[in-house]
Formats: structure tokens, C-alpha cells, sequence
């Protein structure tokens, strides 16, 4: 009898002993910047978190400069940005957590132009969007269409794709003051969408409800359509990377383990499906 007591008080405290040890709390990792990248990057997280159920991501947007703002802060594991990080946001980085943050190339993208779908115009030099951007072409008819005034629409300046466009296309220019600033990609579709006269920019991977122009280098260069093959082999003019940067410190563990499975066949075939372009397999471990 004594001993069976001894042996229930032992399960019973073994069972308490289970039942008082926590349960171990899921790894939150946070990503937030680019509004390019927010698509991709909550599909990401999406697929990811389906086979790792101990790690929940959380991704929001704002544009690449809040990235490097948030990272530089250490509110953000990752910084999503479609532009290489700046000078200062290096310098301010190494003044915040003692190191230069570091850069993964994630994926290829063609920026791409987009007018709307009824829009009889289907090639751009690149000349001539500066032109446009800058306001110094106003009417569509300068580019073949018709005659009516043109609407632009842009990104905020915190946007890394305003700020790549500003810099490869209008050549560090202003965009002309009459451009309405939207909020996104997303929004600068919608708008161009619903306007006869509207132009923007925005990533390959936005393209719904508007149709996007075929791009000369110049007057005298083949129309490029930002495809697959034209984009990863640089034909297309306007072209360029997406990246994520991370603090080197915290390049460890469940982070280090997702930003592998990013770079993975996995990971760049969600890039495809999304609708940017997969990295070349000899960049993905650079």
C-alpha cells in the first residue's frame, strides 16, 4: 500500500513537473521596407512558415528607406529594399550597432512602365520617359498616341524604386511638380488603371489592369519587353536587383536558416510565381 501511494505521488508530480514547463514560444522574425517586395515577401513568409511551425514572420511595407530606417533602429530584423543601401545608411548602421549591415541579393526585377490598357502607344526610349517624367513631353501625341495631356504618376521619396528611377532614368533630375505621389506600386496601377492618360513605374510583378511598354535603350536600340530571359540578361534597360540586408549580429540561427531557404530552389521559385525573376544560381550564395 505504501508503496503504491509512493508511486502515485511520483506520477502525480511528474505530471504537474510537465505540466508547469512552458511551451517553447515560436521565433519572430520581422521584415518591413520595400512596398516592391512586400508581395514576395509575405508569399515568402507564407510558404515558409507551412513547414516551420516554430517561426512566425511578420512583413510590412513602407518603402526601402523606412527599412533602413527601422534596421538601423533594431525595429526590424530585416530591411526588404529594392536599392543598394546608401553611404549614410551604412554609416549610420555601424554607428547603431557597430557593423556595415549585410547585403543579399533576393531576386531580379524589370521596373517596369505602365500605361493604361486602351493606350494606343506600346514602345518608350528611355530617353523619352525622362522627357515625360520631367515634364518636358506633356502630350501623347509626342510619342505616337493621342492628342491629350499626359498624367504622371510616381512613388513617395522614401521609395527605392522612386529613388532607382529618379537616378537611372531621369538621370537625377526632379520629376516634374505636377506628378501625383502614390502611395505604392499597387496604388500607381490602380490609378493608371482607371486613366486614359496616366503613366508610372513600378515592379514586374505588379502588372494587373495595365499593360507595360516595350523599352529602347534609344532611339536606335531593338524594343526590349522586360521578360524573363530580356530581364536576367540584361537586355531590358531597366533592370535591377532586389535585396535584403541584416544586421550581421543577428545573421544567426532561425534568420540565417530563412534567408538560406530564400536564396534556395524553394525559395527563388516562389520569385517566379510571384512574378519577378529568380537569381542566376552563381549569385545566390554571394
Amino acid at each position: 500500500m505504501k508503496s503504491r501511494i509512493c508511486r502515485l505521488v511520483f506520477a502525480i508530480s511528474a505530471v504537474a513537473l510537465v505540466v508547469a514547463q512552458p511551451l517553447q514560444a515560436a521565433t519572430t522574425i520581422t521584415a518591413k521596407g520595400s512596398d516592391t517586395l512586400v508581395i514576395l515577401a509575405q508569399k515568402w513568409a507564407e510558404v515558409y512558415m507551412r513547414t516551420h511551425p516554430g517561426v512566425k514572420i511578420q512583413v510590412t511595407g513602407g518603402g526601402s528607406g523606412v527599412g533602413f530606417a527601422a534596421l538601423q533602429n533594431r525595429q526590424t530584423d530585416l530591411a526588404n529594399a529594392s536599392r543598394p543601401i546608401k553611404a549614410r545608411e551604412i554609416e549610420a548602421c555601424i554607428k547603431a550597432f557597430g557593423k556595415r549591415p549585410t547585403e543579399y541579393k533576393v531576386a531580379i526585377d524589370g521596373l517596369s512602365v505602365y500605361v493604361n490598357a486602351d493606350n494606343p502607344v506600346t514602345e518608350v526610349t528611355v530617353e523619352q520617359l525622362e522627357q515625360v517624367f520631367t515634364g518636358k513631353i506633356k502630350n501623347w501625341k509626342e510619342l505616337g498616341g493621342q492628342d491629350m495631356p499626359i498624367t504622371v504618376y510616381s512613388r513617395e521619396n522614401s521609395s527605392g524604386t522612386y529613388e532607382f528611377f529618379k537616378e537611372h532614368v531621369l538621370k537625377g533630375k526632379d520629376f516634374v511638380a505636377s506628378a501625383q505621389t502614390m502611395p505604392g506600386t499597387a496604388a500607381v496601377l490602380q490609378a493608371v488603371a482607371k486613366d486614359k492618360r496616366g503613366i508610372g513605374y513600378g515592379g514586374a510583378a505588379y502588372g494587373a489592369g495595365a499593360k507595360h511598354l516595350l523599352v529602347k535603350a534609344d532611339a536606335n536600340s531593338p524594343a526590349i519587353e522586360p521578360t524573363e530571359e530580356n530581364v536576367v540578361g540584361q537586355k531590358y534597360p531597366i533592370w535591377r536587383y532586389l535585396y535584403i540586408y541584416v544586421n550581421p549580429a543577428l545573421d544567426k540561427g532561425e534568420i540565417a536558416a530563412y534567408l538560406r531557404w530564400i536564396r534556395s530552389d524553394e525559395g527563388q521559385a516562389v520569385v517566379k510565381e510571384v512574378g519577378y525573376f529568380p537569381l542566376p544560381t552563381h549569385l545566390r550564395e554571394k
